[in-house]
């Protein structure tokens, strides 16, 4: 019995467009970035390495320390919005050495991100001093923070004689006692305050996160509390909004807190109102990269050591461009005879062939564009061989439906039943095949680290995409064409002329069991005649 006829082919064609079409509208919106981020093989970055010292003189530094240090590193790496960043450890120990390596950041940026150590805590102003507006420049270790248990005259003597135009004083890098009063600087050596003991600890900030200010221009810094710290924020901005506005030389006490992180002002907003439900909003002059890092900062402040940067190096994506250049020239070419083949041996088919392959090198591009955007894909060296070698996959796949379309014809059946009863057969191949290779690339995924990861990922993605593109556009595609009163022809241009099907390819090689039943059946009706 003749198989049913694809009754609507052109509903699965448009329901691919649509597809596309919302691709092509997500990965090129107005206003975001319109390409795929690369790896650190790729487009070059930075690698620290940290050296770990106890937050205590003498104590010794555990496992367990460091195991957290890398967990809260890496999501502040992560935080920057880029993947294939890497946090290891080196050693054990007080010995230990954790490597920081991120794919296109900025020296500075990430030292400033990963060096930043120290206890965080939120302390009451209690005065804001002169500053200096000039402040010289250039790189220095953190001084011992001015600190006394009260503000007695020696405190005030050390706090006047604090000189915030000394880098050396708003490098930061040694904690400050949270229990005891302060005489610090802002991170930018501008502004110096005298600090209360603080009534909130970094680890009572339970979320913290830069959004863009509903009313209004510019961004904010939206803040949660746990139980702890929502009690003493509601404490502490009951009284402290009812103070007098913060001012150099001002009022004092005033109605400002300050954001400490190693022993350094990072910011300094004011109570204006009570604020009675655990959550905080940090208005200030801020831009995306600074309110991002201060919510880093909120969030992943509190390391169990302090860290130092001994070596900061700057990887070249020199090696990685000339191994991307020859591995897209290694892949054009393959492409290339792959699409000569198909149109030798398939003709008209082929054509669907290179179309399909085509629409199959867009959608990975799309997928990998809007991947990017969404959920910080990286591409890497490791990834571009991942494509490259699910080409083969996907030509194996046109393969398979096209062969069976032509057993389906030495079977006797029409172009048009060739097309639907070939797939039909041809499908159950193609899904066996591709799942197996989406099932390794999983096992591999799930198994291996780095590049390895990055290869099984877009293995993965790009078979299912296979997938997609044969069953939504090969096939409807195919039986469109099969349709059309020149390929049912059979000249040798179709690739399904009399003489290719019975004389070449795999199968016409040797005659089928049907043509040779066939054939017998004629033989004999010759011979009874």
């Amino acid at each position: 019995m003749a198989p049913r006829t694809a009754s609507r082919p052109m509903r699965s064609l448009m329901a691919l467009g649509i597809i596309l079409v919302g691709l092509l509208v997500w990965a090129f919106f107005p206003g975001t970035d319109h390409t795929i981020k690369l790896g650190l093989d790729l487009q070059g970055g930075t690698q620290v390495i940290l050296v770990p010292k106890p937050v205590k003189a003498g104590a010794e530094i555990t496992d367990d320390q460091l195991q957290q240090t890398v967990t809260i590193l890496r999501q502040r790496v992560d935080s920057l919005g880029v993947a294939e960043a890497e946090v290891t450890t080196q050693g054990s120990g007080s010995g230990a050495a954790v490597v920081v390596s991120v794919p296109g950041a900025s020296p500075e940026r990430l030292v400033d991100l990963v060096s930043k150590t120290a206890l965080l805590d939120f302390r009451p102003v209690y005065s804001l001093l002169p500053g200096n507006a000039t402040v010289s420049k250039g790189e220095a270790k953190g001084t011992k923070p001015v600190q006394a248990a009260q503000p007695d005259a020696a405190f005030q003597t050390a706090a006047l004689a604090l000189d915030c135009t000394n880098p050396a004083s708003y490098a930061g890098g040694t904690p400050d006692d949270p229990t005891q009063w302060l005489a610090t600087c802002n991170k930018t050596g501008g502004s110096k305050f005298v600090l209360q003991p603080a009534f909130i600890k970094g680890t009572n900030v339970t979320s913290a996160t830069a959004a863009l200010q509903q009313q209004g221009v510019g961004w904010v810094v939206n803040l949660g509390f746990d139980s702890e710290g929502a009690n003493a924020l509601a404490d502490a901005s009951t009284s402290l909004s009812k103070l007098p506005d913060c001012s150099v030389g001002g009022a004092s006490p005033c109605n400002a807190f300050a954001i400490v992180l190693d022993g350094v002002v990072s910011s300094a907003p004011r109570f204006n109102e009570p604020i009675l439900g655990g959550t905080a909003q940090i208005e200030g002059n801020f831009n995306a990269d600074s309110a991002n890092d201060l919510a880093n900062v909120l969030k992943y402040g509190a390391l169990p050591v302090t860290l130092e940067a001994v070596d900061i190096t700057s990887v070249s994506a020199t090696v990685g461009g000339d191994q991307l250049r020859a591995g897209i020239i290694a892949g054009m070419l393959g492409l290339g005879l792959v699409m000569l083949y198909l149109l030798f041996y398939y003709r008209a088919l082929g054509v669907i062939a290179i179309l399909s392959l085509a629409l199959a090198g867009v959608i990975v591009y799309l997928t990998l564009l809007v991947m990017s955007k969404t959920i910080g894909l990286t591409l890497t060296l490791a990834g571009v061989a991942g494509a490259i070698v699910a080409v083969g996959i996907t030509a194996d796949s046109f393969i398979v439906y096209f062969e069976r379309i032509r057993d389906e014809i030495r079977d006797g059946r029409t172009l048009r039943q060739a097309c639907e009863s070939g797939w039909l057969r041809a499908r159950r191949t193609l899904l066996a095949a591709d799942f197996i290779s989406i099932l390794a690339a999983v096992v591999l995924y799930m198994l291996s680290v780095g590049g390895v990861r990055g290869f099984a990922f877009v293995l993965g993605l790009t078979t299912a995409i296979d997938i997609l593109v044969a069953f939504m556009f090969t096939y409807p595609l195919t039986v469109l064409v099969g349709r059309n009163s020149w390929m049912q022809r059979s000249s040798k241009l179709t690739g399904l002329g009399h003489a290719s099907i019975e004389k070449r390819g795999p199968v016409g090689l040797s005659e089928t069991l049907a043509s040779k039943r066939r054939k017998a059946k004629e033989s004999t009706e010759e011979v009874s005649s």
